[in-house]
């Protein structure tokens, strides 16, 4: 079992990696602000770990209530938001009831912003079950439902108490699943730190075979990595923008094919080819640090190329990015391997080539 910190002053909190915290029946008690708490899960992920979690927190003599949402990003909405308020309210939860989140991305999303939300706000956990939520929408507070016109557009910025990274729980995970989580952990390399992007191209096999360690060890340093960035910059108004490489992208191929259709991680992998092409344009990456990038990606299962939406349409999708500063489109580009940057400088020919050869 490995602890780190994200370090917010009076709202520190750790996040625990290893096999089988999840069963831990003292770990999430401690945390709790009253012996009741709400587990906000799905149809996918209930049948398999909410009764071993249930199990361990009654066991300290706490009330497990449970809110159990429809599984898939096309309902990361209002009307899903809504069933957790529904559930709330018809149990009398109070300010003191924890909402613990027990799924991937999407149920971690909502449930955080319910907790944002309900009652102006109530403690939160994390109990993230897929690799891309353990080692990245778990981590940091972001929280939130989609939009029709722009993915995470409605939420808030809100810190759990304690996230629990059960590395068991990879077992379960669906192949797509475990690829589209591996994008998220390739973008560190990308963004932060040059010897782990090294250190995933030898260790890929592993990852992709399951191997426990491997994936420890992934989880670990990514987390690592988010947690630094989230100290300095809890509410993304600098450095923190670097962990979206690709994503400005990404957002704009899972709105324009219907939330659903790519995995989150498919459309940042196909992002962040894009972005390290245009930083190719831009002088910055090497044609061998580009075929690097597409190389490892390719070999993780994920796309490398972009859907044919037509630059026009991808356009207007992207901008409604959250990075959109006085009408003014910003994008993360790569200067290197290892190092990234937040730019509105790119010549706007160099943009449309990048997505015209996406919509080829």
């Amino acid at each position: 079992m490995h602890s780190l910190e994200v370090k917010l002053g009076e709202r520190t909190y750790p996040i625990v990696i290893g096999p089988g915290p999840l069963s831990d029946t003292t770990l999430i008690h401690k945390y709790l602000a009253q012996p009741r708490a709400m587990v906000v899960t799905n149809t996918t992920v209930a049948p398999l770990f909410f009764e071993p979690l249930a199990t361990a927190l009654r066991s300290a003599g706490v009330e497990v209530l449970k809110a159990e949402l429809p599984d898939g990003e096309r309902y990361k909405t209002w009307d899903t938001l809504n069933l957790v308020f529904d559930d709330l309210l018809k149990y009398r939860c109070e300010r003191k009831t924890t909402i613990i989140a027990l799924g991937g991305g999407v149920v971690g999303d909502i449930a955080g912003f319910a907790a944002a939300s309900y009652q102006r706000g109530v403690p939160f956990i994390q109990v993230p079950t897929t690799l891309l939520s353990q080692v990245d929408s778990s981590v940091g507070g972001k929280t939130g439902i989609n939009h029709p016109l722009g993915k995470n557009m409605i939420g808030a910025f809100y810190q759990p108490r304690l996230v629990i990274a059960d590395t068991d729980t990879l077992k379960t995970l669906p192949l797509r699943e475990l690829r589209a989580g591996l994008a998220e952990v390739i973008k560190y390399g990308l963004i932060w730190d040059a010897e782990f992007f090294a250190w995933i191209e030898q260790n890929l096999d592993k990852m992709l075979d399951r191997d426990p360690e491997a994936l420890a060890q992934a989880v670990r340093r990514s987390c690592g990595i988010k947690a630094l960035v989230v100290a300095q910059d809890e509410r993304e108004t600098g450095v923190r923008a670097l962990l979206n490489l690709g994503h400005t992208f990404g957002h704009a191929i899972e709105a324009g094919l219907g939330f659903g259709e790519w995995l989150h991680g498919e459309a940042v992998a196909a992002g962040m080819v894009m972005a390290a092409r245009l930083s190719q344009r831009m002088g910055d990456l090497s044609a061998q640090e580009v075929s690097r990038i597409e190389c490892l990606l390719a070999r993780t299962g994920l796309p490398v190329e972009g859907p044919r939406l037509g630059v026009d349409r991808y356009l207007e999708l992207m901008g409604h990015d959250k990075k959109v500063e006085g009408g003014r489109l910003r994008l993360v580009l790569c200067k290197s391997l290892g190092r990234a940057h937040v730019s509105a400088d790119f010549p706007r020919d160099c943009l449309e080539s990048v997505l015209a050869a996406a919509s080829a």
